[in-house]
């Protein structure tokens, strides 16, 4: 998992990588344990987050479309990326590249 083995470079950044599961909190634990993510995988199992962010079912396919969202201390998202099927996904550099420069 690109995101686990270059989470410290987002620490150092001082960035915070939060997962969202459109699953049940067992579900989402477990898919913790089996990735091996120290950030925190939170559970979404009625999609509420996922449709407030517009990434729900938007493939057609039920579950949440891949998306990174960049989020300032204030809370406005300052640059994301949503993808146009399950394998769009930004790299690593990309999402550190849009970081806020650490305070």
């Amino acid at each position: 998992m690109d995101l686990q083995a270059n989470y410290q470079r987002f620490r150092e950044r001082g960035a915070e990588v939060l997962a969202l599961a459109v699953q049940d909190v067992a579900r989402a634990k477990r898919m913790q344990e089996l990735t091996g993510a120290e950030f925190p995988i939170l559970a979404d199992p009625d999609h509420t987050v996922a449709t407030q962010y517009g990434v729900f079912d938007r493939l057609g396919d039920g579950v949440a479309a891949p998306a990174v969202f960049v989020i300032d201390r204030d809370g406005h998202i300052i640059w994301s990326h949503v993808g146009r099927d399950a394998f769009d996904r930004p790299t690593v550099d990309e999402i550190i590249a849009h970081l806020p420069e650490a305070q």
